[in-house]
């Protein structure tokens, strides 16, 4: 089974003693190390041959941590902490979005939302989050659309959701990846025109909704029209759409459409051993089989 790097882990990832540790002197009593305060944990050192998770090519000068773990276990801390994000998504069960990290690098995850009413209604958008190298403690993860959103709050042409309008500061154990990802959801049932990316989209959503509405379907359109292009990175891991095909497809809509538990789980949890109470294909109460079962 071929494995995402970004769940992979180094396997000599135990603590060895060194010679020093596994030799005491004879009676002689090794003092036991201070303990820390309480509340704080020491981190283990970092495996010597363990290869930290990838990261993409970064634009700007990199952004050490406050605290340090940036700089001594950055890579080891920050795919755990990505793995929890991850877990945390899943958990969620986020509405109509659904997101999957690249193959390539845990820092980059690809997504699709998929708006079922209001002015965005039937729309399909897929996007790309980019979450920064010092994760947890630097900025806030950035969400770009693929193809620029006819929205107040998406930049015309770069595609870039404005996050931080709602993350002004990103608060380490507090702030989290899927409450981005529920953001870009509601910024197409509530319409915010404060401080626009997309000035125009802002005016004529104030001053010309029907306007407005003429080109949000235009830009729907748009967007679904190219639902089937390849993904613009190649990655494995890219979601992509494939047109109608039913050899492919009608069995599973099938399966989708007429599931049907099977006899033996429906009833599953509550099997008690023992006669039945009432007889089989009888709705009479307290009734049971004439036959009673042999010694």
């Amino acid at each position: 089974m071929n494995l995402n790097p970004f769940w992979s882990m180094s396997a000599n990832t135990s603590r060895k003693r060194s010679d020093n540790e596994e030799q005491s002197g004879h009676g002689e009593q090794r003092a036991s190390p201070a303990r820390l305060p309480f509340g704080k944990k020491q981190l283990p050192p970092i495996p010597k041959n363990a290869a930290p998770i990838t990261k993409p090519p970064s634009t700007g000068t990199p952004v050490q941590s406050a605290n340090g773990t940036h700089a001594s276990y950055g890579p080891f801390y920050l795919e755990y902490s990505l793995l929890a994000e991850f877990t945390l998504v899943i958990k969620q069960k986020l509405p109509g979005i659904y997101v999957q990290p690249s193959y390539k690098s845990a820092l980059m995850w690809f997504g699709v939302i998929f708006i079922r009413h209001g002015l965005y209604q039937d729309g399909v958008f897929k996007f790309t989050v980019y979450i920064p190298d010092n994760y947890p403690d630097g900025e806030c993860p950035k969400l770009v659309f693929d193809i620029p959103v006819f929205h107040p709050l998406v930049d015309p042409v770069s595609g870039e959701l404005d996050v931080r309008r709602a993350f002004t500061k990103w608060r380490r154990n507090h702030n989290h990846i899927w409450q981005v990802l529920m953001y870009a959801r509601t910024i197409f049932y509530k319409i915010n025109t404060t401080e626009p990316l997309n000035p125009e989209a802002a005016v004529l959503y104030e001053k010309d909704v029907h306007l407005f509405k003429s080109k949000v379907v235009d830009s729907v359109k748009l967007c679904n029209s190219h639902l089937f292009d390849q993904p613009k990175i190649d990655d494995p891991y890219a979601i992509s759409f494939s047109p109608w095909n039913p050899a492919v497809h009608e069995e599973a809509k099938e399966r989708m459409f007429t599931y049907k538990r099977r006899p033996e789980d429906h009833h599953k949890g509550t099997q008690v051993s023992g006669l039945s109470w009432v007889k089989p294909g009888s709705t009479q109460p307290f009734s049971k089989d004439d036959s009673s079962p042999q010694s």
